[in-house]
């Protein structure tokens, strides 16, 4: 990926990554998400161009904790056109992620998505990821919560 990867990439996620089919993808994704990976882990954010087009990438970050000697790969965002499906590309960006994580040193990839995004989860299967583990996200109303406080007289 290079620097004028980088409104491509984000205009491709915004296809991706809507409110309507993957809301908690959606409301992490935006244009400072791309430039933050792109400033951060460039070695690690990857594109994939048919026809001298990018059509897929990878964003994605290595984490060391300090108490271990372990390096982890973490792929945070993964996206292909969806003129795309099942073409192969997918596949073969995660493999240069997988490659690039493990020439710095990474020993485990993490990725996470949402429990029903069946696609998502049938292709990491697929690429023999396993042992899926449940994460739970919570969300509240703040304003909502904030105009109660304010007919209580200040008590949630």
């Amino acid at each position: 990926m290079d620097i004028d990867d980088l409104a491509t990439v984000f205009h491709l996620g915004e296809k991706l990554f809507t409110s309507q089919d993957l809301p908690n993808l959606y409301r992490t994704w935006d244009e400072f998400e791309v430039v933050d990976f792109f400033q951060t882990d460039p070695d690690l954010c990857l594109v994939a161009e048919v026809n001298g087009r990018v059509r897929g990438f990878v964003l994605g970050t290595t984490i060391e904790k300090s108490k271990s000697s372990w390096k982890y790969g973490y792929l945070t965002w993964i996206g292909v056109d969806p003129s795309l499906k099942n073409s192969g590309v997918g596949k073969r960006l995660l493999k240069a992620f997988i490659d690039a994580i493990v020439e710095d040193g990474a020993r485990i990839l993490l990725v996470d998505t949402e429990a029903n995004n069946a696609e998502a989860l049938s292709f990491f299967k697929k690429m023999g990821f396993g042992s899926p583990m449940a994460h739970i996200y919570l969300s509240m109303n703040i304003d909502s919560t904030k105009r109660r406080r304010k007919r209580t007289g200040g008590a949630p």
